[in-house]
């Protein structure tokens, strides 16, 4: 069982274990819907909401739909500071006919046109956490810290984090602030989940694995908290499980390392009495690192019933040979 979170040299505060991931906010829900599922998140002890400028664009015809419904809340609710708040920018442009995931946008003038308008659209003054949604090895990282540290200084940012960045540039990045005295990156969203070991490559190239030199990374520096995405494996495990091989087949997770794995999962719902969701999160609370998982509920029953992972008494047998 993992205590709430706490990344050293910040004053962000204690985080419940698992962030509410909105890359779906405005589609599953919006308006009085999205309203009663972030007050229950917040009922249930969480704290973390993760959105990013680009959800969900690439259905139109809004923009920044997941921020936008996400600032209507903190409208309507006032409770921006009940939440500690991540958003992404720099991402590849999904508006265009047909977008190219390897054209980032991360030079200074695309990094303020985001940060402005996620200020906007979220009705707020600050961002707790502002990550890179992606990165570009043409620029270099002094560049693009120095992009970051102008957001901190004018007040827009709190603290900033990475998404998809390698382990060597967060290493560079971790360096030049030591050198120039700034915090460097308080958080890392890279895809981490119970099936990743096993998966095959997903089309998108551009994302990041936290591979065992990531998570080698994590254990020697607390100070920038590993956090996943993709959680749950895109339901792969509740569909084998549940319906069977064919419901599966054309998923990147099906391989024989995920059908042994799928049987391990099936064990440990029945040790504990509990659900494959609950089951596959499970995985998180028992790494050698901290960690943060993100996870987008599809209504609130699946949301209560993930936010008592964290009470289930899981141990590290129950997933140490995966």
């Amino acid at each position: 069982m993992r205590q709430q979170i706490i990344i050293p040299d910040t004053d962000l505060g204690p985080m419940f274990p698992l962030g509410l991931g909105a890359a779906q906010a405005g589609l599953k829900w919006d308006g009085a819907d999205a309203d009663r599922l972030f007050d229950a998140f917040l009922s249930f002890g969480g704290n973390v909401i993760d959105t990013a400028r680009v959800y969900s664009d690439w259905v139109k015809p809004e923009i920044g739909r997941s921020e936008r419904v996400l600032g209507d809340w903190f409208s309507r609710s006032k409770k921006r500071n009940h939440v500690i708040l991540f958003t992404k920018g720099g991402h590849p442009d999904m508006n265009i006919p047909v977008p190219d995931l390897h054209l980032n946008r991360l030079s200074r003038q695309d990094m303020v046109y985001d940060v402005e308008a996620s200020l906007k659209a979220l009705r707020t003054d600050y961002i707790d956490i502002y990550f890179y949604h992606r990165d570009d090895k043409s620029i270099p990282v002094s560049e693009l810290i120095e992009t970051l540290q102008s957001f901190v200084k004018e007040g827009k940012i709190r603290y900033y984090g990475c998404s998809n960045w390698t382990s060597s540039r967060m290493k560079e990045a971790d360096e030049y602030c030591r050198r120039m005295g700034y915090r460097s990156f308080v958080g890392n969203e890279a895809l981490l989940n119970i099936g990743y070991k096993y998966m095959n490559p997903l089309a998108d190239d551009t994302l990041c694995y936290a591979d065992s030199e990531m998570q080698e990374y994590h254990k020697n520096n607390s100070r920038n908290l590993l956090i996943p995405y993709m959680g749950i494996c895109g339901g792969f495990f509740h569909h084998f499980l549940e319906k069977g091989e064919d419901s599966v087949k054309d998923s990147p997770y099906y391989t024989e390392g995920n059908i042994r794995t799928a049987a391990r999962i099936k064990e440990l719902t029945e040790k504990y009495g509990i659900t494959v969701s609950q089951a596959v999160l499970g995985f998180f609370t028992q790494q050698e690192f901290p960690c943060l998982p993100l996870y987008g509920p599809r209504n609130m029953e699946n949301l209560s019933e993930v936010m008592k992972t964290f009470e289930i008494p899981f141990e590290k047998s129950d997933y140490s040979d995966l």
